[in-house]
């Protein structure tokens, strides 16, 4: 129910008010990945740790991303137009797909790397106590963008947001993975820093196929409502005998577009129809959150 109701606070800012926060929100998580992959590079340069230069190669992906998103709610926020009549929400929920994409990119890297360094000759990673603490600079930086994706992402009703956060989020435990990779190499287990990367490739990979779970659906129409359901609120108005079909699907930013056909008496006058219509859709408003309603009438 909460989850819901976030939505729809997102749903009701105006395009140009949400896109432009969302924008200000991904400029300054710009800002932040850009300051823990500059750690992450000075840490992996001094060190050769391949779990560090995987943390660094995946804040680096987080600032590519961050660049694609601000791009993607730039044409996402524009007005319908002839060519998209229902809006251009859904190239929002495409830029997600280029977030997949950098996941893919890193999970190929990291696991090249990681093998080459378990059946070769390699040495351990040379870490100081300075660039533990570093590591462990860059991990409060991402867990603050997480928390702050999060919230935005949930006031907005953003899917890009939550997309980034998800990403970000496993740029968290990659992290925590490179500063274990550390200590247990100074501890002369030569091999922990590959078999760690390729944990890390695990945990990127799950990352990509959760945003893709929740992208998909948006992107091919899946249904948001239960027909069933759908049909059930419309049952309710007075006038109305039946609900003969019922479709529903919803926008990444939650607005829920619904079209239905109702039955109504054969007697039944032009005007008093168009009634009926206004009915249905404050209905569905009412009890789904803002949607916006197509309503077909015919004769019982």
């Amino acid at each position: 129910m909460l989850a819901r109701a976030q939505s729809v606070v997102g749903a009701s800012r105006s395009p140009e008010a949400r896109a432009a926060g969302v924008r200000r929100a991904l400029l300054f998580v710009l800002f932040l990945n850009a300051l823990s992959a500059v750690l992450k590079v000075a840490v992996g340069a001094r060190t050769g740790a391949l779990t560090v230069l995987g943390a660094a190669l995946e804040s680096g992906l987080d600032m590519l991303s961050n660049g694609v998103a601000i791009l993607a709610i730039s044409v996402a926020a524009r007005a319908p137009d002839d060519d998209h009549p229902y809006g251009h929400e859904k190239f929002e929920t495409l830029g997600t797909l280029g977030i997949v994409a950098f996941l893919a990119i890193t999970c190929f890297e990291l696991t090249r790397q990681s093998v080459v360094a378990m059946t070769g000759d390699v040495a351990p990673p040379n870490a100081t106590l300075l660039d533990g603490v570093i590591l462990v600079v860059s991990l409060a930086v991402s867990g603050y963008v997480v928390r702050y994706e999060r919230q935005r992402g949930r006031e907005l009703g953003s899917a890009l947001l939550l997309a980034d956060a998800a990403h970000t989020a496993s740029d968290i435990l990659v992290t925590a993975l490179a500063i274990t990779s550390l200590v247990l190499s100074h501890l002369g287990y030569v091999r922990a820093d590959a078999m760690l990367g390729l944990i890390v490739v695990v945990i990127i990979a799950w990352s990509g196929f959760q945003i893709l779970r929740g992208s998909i659906p948006i992107l091919v129409d899946a249904r948001a409502v239960e027909a069933e359901r759908l049909a059930s609120i419309v049952r309710m108005i007075p006038g109305v005998i039946g609900v003969r079909s019922a479709r529903s699907r919803r926008t990444s930013s939650g607005h829920l577009f619904a079209e239905v056909t109702i039955l109504v008496d054969g007697s039944t006058s032009v005007a008093d129809a168009h009634d009926f219509t206004d009915e249905v859709e404050r209905a569905i408003s009412r009890e789904l959150g803002t949607a916006e309603a197509i309503v077909h009438v015919e004769p019982a």
